[in-house]
């Protein structure tokens, strides 16, 4: 793994939301790169994101998954778009029911810790329904 999936992955375990910023044109963009992809810039930090945003797309895996996740199934993946403007890919926390019904595309989410924080958690950036209990 390298530095920088790992600084963004560290982020999550321990509960924060990171983007990588470019020290040079100031511009956000995900996912970690080795190089700005606006002005290639090698100078690049994090800043650590507001965790609201909209639901761009999501599907409901219930039949197959990739190794190591077969345990996980039923479960959501989601494109969610960040208020500071990335895209990136996370999970969405079921409904109270255990299903995924109350969203919908352009629904508000919010960055959650659902299992993404502590020693040998799984790093994933999980989201919820703003304002909703999982929050």
């Amino acid at each position: 793994m390298d530095k920088q999936t790992e600084e963004f992955r560290s982020g999550l375990r321990q509960g924060e939301l990171l983007i990588q910023r470019c020290e040079q044109c100031s511009r956000l963009n995900m996912y970690p790169k080795f190089a700005c992809p606006f002005c290639q810039s090698e100078e690049l930090g994090w800043a650590q994101a507001a965790g609201t945003g909209s639901l761009y797309a999501f599907t409901v895996c219930r039949l197959a998954s990739p190794a190591g996740f077969e345990e996980e199934l039923p479960y959501a993946l989601a494109i969610v778009k960040l208020d500071e403007g990335v895209q990136l890919l996370g999970r969405l926390t079921p409904d109270e029911d255990g299903e995924w019904n109350g969203y919908a595309l352009d629904t508000p989410v919010e960055f959650v810790t659902a299992g993404s924080t502590g020693e040998g958690a799984r790093p994933i950036a999980w989201f919820s329904r703003a304002g909703s209990s999982a929050a």
